[in-house]
């Protein structure tokens, strides 16, 4: 008993470690569940839920279909999830908002430990592999300088953004919350967590349900027949997600919003002595830097983690 408690109490503190990452545009909760070592089961615990399980919900019972759909792992994991979602929100969007440089230099260190971790998951690097690498770096990297939209709050571009959102939120490399942001949704989502906007929730809980469910199969297929191509291809993911957390950011197009607020849609990644320049404003380089290694270090911690569990 006292084994099973700890068990899916380290699987609450993995869930609510993806949960962090993706309430930040840039990083990836996937890259946390491969790091921790649950990606795989994860994703095969998704594509569980299929027409099999509901006629063992119906012919067998709950407890057969608790057991086919992996439901102690799953709800463990979600739990977490909720609980770091909720509780982060509010502190994501006033670090953005207020400390900008320090945050994207805390995930840059995150992702750039990530893209070593999972290199290294390859054991035996072919021409392949490289083309798989460069390939998901070129995605990755187009859909970082693709410029921010500013889209309807309708609850079916609510829905729909959900449903696109979730496909990244559990690939390594590329951020749910980011594609949320190209959206033009994602200070919506935000505020209604924060707000609790019940009717916009469920309808984006709903669009999440449907994008994860499908997209889950064909992933897992993926990773079955083509293991070391599809990892290759989820780094070059990570290397171009670089591109977006780069601390030193100099915005290049702003646009209103509904609002009337003034936000920034397209930037220059500049080096820090450009942006002191640029925005005449310290570019916190020690500090920074210091939080870059703080971010490497942590992913460190997280794959001992996952060692340690496996």
């Amino acid at each position: 008993m006292m084994s099973s408690f700890k068990h899916y109490g380290m699987l609450c503190v993995k869930g609510m470690a993806m949960g962090a990452a993706d309430v930040v545009p840039g990083v990836s909760g996937g890259t946390i569940a491969f790091i921790v070592g649950i990606y795989e089961e994860l994703i095969d615990t998704i594509r569980s839920f299929n027409p099999t399980t509901v006629k063992i919900l119906f012919k067998e019972g709950p407890s057969a279909f608790w057991q086919a759909v992996n439901g102690g792992f799953l709800v463990s994991l979600m739990l977490g999830i909720g609980i770091s979602i909720i509780s982060l929100a509010r502190i994501v969007t006033y670090l953005l908002d207020n400390h900008p440089i320090l945050i994207w230099s805390f995930f840059f260190g995150l992702i750039l430990s990530s893209i070593i971790y999972m290199i290294r998951q390859i054991s035996a690097w072919q021409l392949s592999h490289v083309v798989s690498l460069l390939v998901g770096t070129a995605v990755a990297y187009t859909i970082s300088i693709a410029p921010v939209s500013e889209a309807p709050k309708e609850l079916w571009f609510v829905f729909l953004s959900g449903s696109i959102a979730i496909c990244a939120m559990i690939l390594p490399g590329i951020s749910g919350s980011f594609i949320l942001l190209l959206l033009g949704m994602y200070s919506y989502i935000l505020t209604s967590i924060k707000e609790l906007q019940l009717a916009v929730l469920l309808t984006f809980a709903g669009g999440c349900a449907v994008g994860l469910l499908s997209f889950a199969h064909f992933l897992s297929w993926l990773l079955k027949n083509y293991h070391s191509l599809t990892v290759a291809l989820l780094t070059g993911f990570l290397v171009g997600s670089l591109n977006v957390v780069w601390p030193w950011k100099v915005a290049t197009q702003t646009m209103i919003d509904r609002h009337g607020k003034e936000i920034s849609i397209a930037y220059e990644r500049v080096l820090p002595t450009t942006y002191e320049t640029a925005v005449q404003s310290d570019s916190y380089l020690l500090p920074a830097l210091a939080l870059m290694i703080v971010g490497v270090v942590l992913v460190l911690g997280l794959e001992k983690l996952g060692s340690a569990e496996a």
